[in-house]
Parts: structure tokens; sequence; C-alpha cells
């Protein structure tokens, strides 16, 4: 089966098997191998991938049902030479221990600051209209990315960072 997908602004067409999942051929066909296979079921977060501006488990996705859709991984936020903000502050707050789901985490991160940005409301929100960046509410937003090394007030910190950051 063929299906075409623009990552991180890349147009690439995929020859592959209808029951390839998003993240493997992110990773095995494109070689983008920043986004990570954490438990393979959508529970921890490692694979997260905005797909047309949302976040989502890329473990989760079949590549067959994305054909024409947009992909940005973590390397299309930021490079080596030029480090996004959250990139920056996930650095300079050593919001990361060993690392490995870092990149689920800044993907997840990136999403949230524009879903607060765009008055989106989550479970904790004090109003429908706006919210906080409150610690409870970063908590609540990123909740479903984990971190085994238990970085998460590291990672807090890293996000309130880069949100006061106007790029």
């Amino acid at each position: 089966m063929k299906t075409t997908l623009t990552v991180n602004a890349q147009s690439h067409s995929v020859d592959h098997d209808p029951r390839r999942t998003l993240l493997d051929t992110l990773r095995d066909d494109l070689g983008l191998t920043g986004t990570k296979k954490g438990c393979d079921h959508g529970q921890c977060g490692a694979c997260t991938v905005l797909l047309n501006g949302e976040r989502v488990n890329s473990c989760l996705c079949l590549t067959a049902m994305h054909d024409g859709d947009e992909v940005t991984t973590i390397e299309g936020i930021g490079s080596p030479e030029k480090l996004s903000a959250l990139q920056k502050a996930f650095v300079e707050k050593d919001g990361y221990q060993c690392g490995y789901c870092t990149p689920g985490q800044i993907m997840s991160a990136t999403a949230m600051l524009r879903e607060i940005s765009e008055g989106a409301p989550s479970y904790v929100s004090d109003d429908l209209g706006e919210s906080e960046l409150t610690d409870a509410e970063m908590a609540e937003r990123m909740s479903g990315n984990l971190c085994r090394c238990s970085a998460y007030p590291l990672i807090r910190e890293a996000i309130a960072m880069a949100s006061e950051v106007k790029e």
C-alpha cells in the first residue's frame, strides 16, 4: 500500500504494509529515530508526534489512515544548531534524566502550550475560556507522558520557562 505523508515539511511517499504503525514508518522507513517506541500500547507517550497539529501516540496510528496528513516529529521542531525554546529549556533545567521520554515530552508540551494559548480547557481548568499555566494544569495536561526516571518537577520547570519565551 502507498501512503503520502508530509513529515517535518517534506513530502514522503511510503510503500508499506497496511498494518504498519505511523511510529514504525517514521523510525524504520524514514529514519526519524527521535520518536521513541516505549510501551507500543499508547500508555507512555514516548512516541508522541503532532498529526495535523494535534498530539497523538504514533504507536496507535496506522500509516494507511493518514494519507495526505502532516506529521511533525522532534526532528521538525529544532536542530542541534537551532533548538526550540522547549528544547533549550529542557537542557537548561535538566528536564530529562535518561532522555528516552524527552522527545515525546517535548512534543506533548509543544501541543499543550498551544492548547492553553487557544483557551482549550483541561479537567483541572477553573474556567472554560482561559487556562493559566499552573503546576496542576501542566501535570494534568502532560499526564499521558510518563517518565520512568521521575523527572516531572524538572520537566514542568522547563515547560514553564519555555512558555515565557516568545519565538
